[in-house]
């Protein structure tokens, strides 16, 4: 099957083409189509499976018609809202809008927190036929009189289930009231908890179903592999694997924030080019950490899991855990994103004894045992025994095992946590979402 067969109009196939894409995904093969026919749609899709291309193409095609090159406000109303989870997934999503849509005169934004409120509102009042938004931002904006949603054709919900984690259920449900009940609604979600499924009845109207991401499932073009090694030698393990192995662009996962910080600033020492990403980066920072790691002026990224959410690196060839996961789900994302669009990755885990029940809780879900290599000079010694992994309350800092007693919860990457309390909206809005 080609993009030729999908019903694409000639200026998309074009974009398509200039991408350098010839063949479609899964998702995009069964989403197209059900899109372009009107249909509600509910799909199950992991990061990585090029479901971005699945709503965008068709919500393009069928926003052509209304497409103008004229200067007037009016003419460019809001008629479709991408709302993700993510400052960066934000940016992503918008950037393959304006490729995609390149030989189609429409309008296209983003609406995220952490920066400053009056650009976004004036590019909202200039006009956009398509708007990409985080919950929390988007609210503030709507209070502010700077969305009108009277026109609005097209919702799209982008990891639903990455939203509802990070506290966003609310913000949904409040968004979900102001706009008009005759639209074609899109839901995109890894999982499906009962919470996804209580959202998707208000939300969704007899809609189709495409399920291309079998719930834990490991990316079936990822080498997996573990290196055993004791706690105290993990960094320069690290070192020596990205010197010996000549490793490119690697994204390297730690628990919290601190161990991130700590762990780039030791690469750096060593010679390794490095930057961290979390929640208490600004948004500046983390922009130009991730702009500098896609175009190779620094070799490793250093990233927390929530502030991983959202990334979408072409081609990343490599991924390290430093430390393991708490949550073994959160493993089968991490080594997600390599090993995409037919091109084989490299997941390596180093791991030492304290960790010994985390690898065990992996290794049972994903139902098999992972192959294990010591690494010459780096053996661990038997005579070290297992240490709990401190967390506070749910991740802190730094200490034994990657966290320190009494640390500060691991920072959303910019999204809210889940909200408590009549200051809840408050407190997100200046979190940024």
């Amino acid at each position: 099957m080609s993009f030729d067969t999908l019903g694409l109009m000639p200026e998309l196939l074009r974009a398509v083409r200039e991408k350098g894409y010839e063949i479609p995904t899964p998702v995009q093969a069964q989403a197209i189509p059900l899109v372009l026919a009107g249909r509600d749609l509910l799909a199950g899709a992991q990061t990585g499976t090029g479901k971005t291309a699945g709503f965008v193409l068709p919500i393009l095609q069928l926003l052509a018609p209304s497409a103008n090159t004229s200067t007037s406000p009016a003419r460019h109303a809001t008629r479709c809202l991408i709302l993700t989870p993510t400052r960066e997934l934000c940016m992503q999503v918008e950037e393959s809008v304006r490729l995609y849509g390149k030989h189609i005169p429409l309008r296209s934004t983003t609406v995220f927190g952490g920066v400053n409120i009056n650009p976004q509102i004036k590019a909202l009042r200039a006009g956009v036929e398509i708007l990409v938004a985080t919950p929390g931002r988007l609210l503030d904006l709507y209070g502010q009189g700077a969305v009108n949603f009277s026109q609005l054709q097209f919702l799209v919900l982008d990891e639903a289930d990455r939203m509802l984690d990070m506290g966003f259920i609310r913000d949904i449900k409040k968004i979900l009231a102001l706009l008009p009940t005759k639209r074609q609604s899109l839901l995109f979600s890894a999982t499906f908890s009962d919470e996804i499924r209580q959202l998707v009845a208000g939300m969704l109207n007899n809609p189709a179903s495409v399920d291309v991401a079998p719930r834990n499932a490991a990316a079936e073009l990822v080498e997996q592999l573990v290196h055993p090694v004791d706690r105290e030698r993990k960094r320069a393990l690290l070192s020596h694997l990205i010197r010996t192995q000549k490793l490119e662009q690697v994204l390297v996962f730690t628990r919290t924030k601190h161990g991130a910080n700590r762990l780039s600033e030791q690469l750096e020492t060593d010679g390794i080019t490095s930057s961290a990403i979390h929640g208490n980066k600004s948004q500046p920072q983390r922009i130009k950490a991730l702009a500098d790691f896609k175009e190779g002026k620094i070799r490793v990224l250093v990233a927390t899991d929530i502030a991983a959410r959202g990334l979408d690196i072409d081609q990343l060839p490599h991924v390290v855990n430093y430390e393991l996961p708490q949550v073994a789900e959160d493993y089968v994302h991490r080594i997600g994103r390599t090993g995409r669009a037919g091109v084989e990755g490299k997941a390596l885990s180093l791991v030492c004894v304290d960790e010994a029940r985390l690898l065990k809780d992996i290794e049972r879900l994903l139902k098999r045992p992972l192959p294990a290599e010591v690494i010459s000079g780096f053996a661990p010694d038997p005579s070290i025994k297992a240490e709990p992994i401190l967390t506070g309350r749910q991740g802190g800092g730094q200490g034994r095992g990657g966290a320190r007693p009494g640390g500060s919860r691991p920072s959303s990457g910019g999204a809210s946590r889940r909200p408590s309390g009549p200051s809840a909206r408050s407190g997100a809005s200046a979190r940024g979402k």
